[in-house]
C-alpha cells in the first residue's frame, strides 16, 4: 500500500473508533524541502504518527501542534522556515533548507479528507480538493472544503457562491496541469488547490515467472496492477498475491478492450512469445495506453513493429513515442527483480515527464519550483 493509502486507512480506522486525531498537510513550500505540497502526516492522540512531512526534520514539532489542534478542535496554519545562509541548519541534522506551510485539521475535518481521497481512489479519476487555509471573510472559514471533478461537478461549498466559482476555475486549470498549489481565490481567502490522482494503472501482458517481481514492485507503489494472459492457469492469487485483478484473454489482440485500457494505463508486454507479443502490441497501439513497454532487445521490437506495419497497422510518430522497447531505464539490471525495478522507474519517469537520468547531472532543482505567489510565506 502507498503512503497515502496508509494515511487513509488510519483515518478511517480511528474514525470508526471515535478516537481523536489531527491531519497535517503540506500546502506550500519555498526553497529546498524534502516533501512537496500534498504530503501528509496523521497524528493520533495515542500511538505513532502515520505518514511523513520532512524525513524527520519537523515531525516532532508538527505532532506537538497537532495535539493543540485536537484540544482546540479547530484548524491551524503553521509555518516553519529552515532557510539559512550558512551551515547552521545542516549542523542541526535537518534534511532541508527551505520553508513549508502546514495546514493541520482536527478529526472531523480529517474524515472529510479521507472521504475525498477514497472517492478518487475508487472512481479511478482525478479530482481536485480545494481547502481554505486562511480567510478574513465571515462567510468562508479555514478548513472549508470543495471537491471539484474534471467535468466541473462539485461536492460541498466554501461558504460563498462567488468564492466557490473562483475555486472551480482554479481547480479546473490545475487538474489540466496535474499540479497542486496555493491560490488566492478572492481578496482575503487563500486556499490549497490539491489535485489528487488515483493510483496508476499497470497492465502486465504475460504471466510468466519474471512478471511476478514486476507486479510486486508496482504494488508497493500503490498502483493498480492487472495481469493478462491467454493461459488461465497462470492467473492465480497464489502466483500474483499483489495483483489487483486478472484478465484471461482468448486472443491477445483483444487484451486492451478486455482489460478496459484507458489513457491512464501503462502496459508492459512480456509473454516472451514473439507472435503473442505482436498481438498484445497491436492491441495496445489501438488503445489510448500512455505507455507500451516490450521486453527483449531493441531489434526484436523493431522487427515486431515492422511486421505490424506490413500487416497494415499505422504507427505514426505519436504511437512510436509510446513504445518503449526494451522497457526500463538503463540501470544495467540483471535478473527479473532488477529488471522489474528498471521498468517501474521508467514508468515513473514517463508519468512525471522526466528523462530518468542521474540527479547529479540535473542543472535545475530536483523538484519543479512553485510558481511566484504560490510559495510558502516566510515563517
Amino acid at each position: 500500500m502507498s503512503e497515502i493509502g496508509d494515511v487513509l486507512a488510519a483515518i478511517e480506522a480511528l474514525s470508526v473508533k471515535g478516537e481523536r486525531m489531527a491531519l497535517a498537510t503540506i500546502v506550500a513550500v519555498r526553497g529546498s524541502t524534502y516533501r512537496r505540497p500534498g504530503a501528509r502526516l496523521l497524528v493520533p492522540e495515542e500511538g505513532a504518527p502515520v505518514g511523513n512531512l520532512s524525513g524527520g526534520c519537523l515531525e516532532g514539532d508538527v505532532a506537538d501542534m497537532a495535539r493543540v489542534v485536537m484540544e482546540e478542535g479547530r484548524a491551524r496554519l503553521a509555518g516553519w522556515d529552515l532557510t539559512a545562509d550558512d551551515d547552521a541548519v545542516w549542523g542541526l541534522g535537518l534534511g532541508c533548507n527551505g520553508a513549508i506551510e502546514v495546514f493541520i485539521e482536527p478529526a472531523e475535518k480529517a474524515a472529510e479528507v479521507a472521504s475525498a481521497l477514497r472517492a478518487a481512489l475508487e472512481a479511478e479519476r482525478p479530482i481536485s480538493v480545494v481547502t481554505v487555509v486562511e480567510s478574513s471573510s465571515a462567510d468562508v472559514g479555514p478548513g472549508s472544503r470543495l471537491v471539484v471533478r474534471p467535468e466541473g461537478t462539485t461536492d460541498g461549498s466554501l461558504g460563498s457562491a462567488a468564492v466557490d466559482a473562483e475555486a472551480v476555475r482554479a481547480a479546473e486549470v490545475l487538474l489540466r496541469e496535474e499540479r497542486s498549489e496555493v491560490r488566492i481565490l478572492v481578496e482575503g481567502v487563500r486556499a490549497f488547490v490539491e489535485v489528487l490522482d488515483p493510483p496508476l494503472r499497470l497492465l502486465v501482458c504475460g504471466a510468466g515467472h519474471d512478471a511476478i517481481p514486476l507486479v510486486r514492485a508496482a504494488s508497493l507503489l500503490g498502483w493498480n496492477v492487472t495481469v493478462a494472459d491467454d493461459r488461465p492457469a497462470f492467473l492465480t492469487r497464489e502466483r500474483f498475491p499483489e495483483a489487483s485483478g486478472f484478465v484471461a484473454v482468448d486472443d491477445p489482440a483483444d487484451a486492451a478492450k478486455e482489460a478496459g485500457v484507458d489513457d491512464r494505463t501503462f502496459a508492459v508486454v512480456m509473454s516472451h512469445h514473439f507472435l503473442r507479443d505482436k498481438e498484445y502490441v497491436r492491441s495496445m497501439l489501438g488503445s489510448p495506453a500512455a505507455y507500451v513497454g516490450t521486453l527483449g532487445p531493441g531489434a526484436r521490437t523493431e522487427r515486431l513493429l515492422m511486421e505490424l506495419r506490413d500487416e497494415g497497422v499505422e504507427i505514426g510518430d505519436a504511437a512510436r513515442q509510446r513504445i518503449h522497447g526494451p522497457a526500463g531505464l538503463d540501470l544495467g539490471g540483471e535478473g527479473p527483480e532488477e529488471i522489474a525495478q528498471a521498468i517501474v522507474a521508467e514508468i515513473v519517469a514517463v508519468k512525471r515527464r522526466r528523462s530518468g537520468g542521474f540527479l547529479r547531472d540535473r542543472s535545475g532543482p530536483i523538484h519543479d519550483r512553485p510558481r511566484p505567489g504560490t510559495e510558502a510565506r516566510p515563517g
